[in-house]
């Protein structure tokens, strides 16, 4: 079964953040076993998403890492304003 990590990503990323619009998560690269995905917020929310000494930008990291490695595949997360 196939995860849509983008909204995945999404769906944890959007209540932290106080301009969900600015939100954008894209795919940026996609290899057989590897996937590169960039979150972008508001200058003002990437506090926020990061998080005291990074500990909510590793959660969202951890989730996803769990979920990509029960298919095999290793995931990199980019979070940027």
């Amino acid at each position: 079964m196939a995860v849509n990590y983008e909204k995945l990503i999404t769906d944890l990323v959007k209540p932290l953040v106080v301009y969900p619009d600015d939100l954008m998560v894209k795919k940026f690269s996609e290899e057989e076993k590897m996937l590169t995905i960039q979150v972008i917020v508001n200058q003002e929310d990437l506090g926020r998403v990061i998080g005291k000494n990074g500990r909510i930008a590793n959660a969202i990291r951890t989730i996803c890492y769990a979920s990509a490695s029960r298919e095999g595949k290793k995931i990199t997360i980019n979070i940027d304003s």
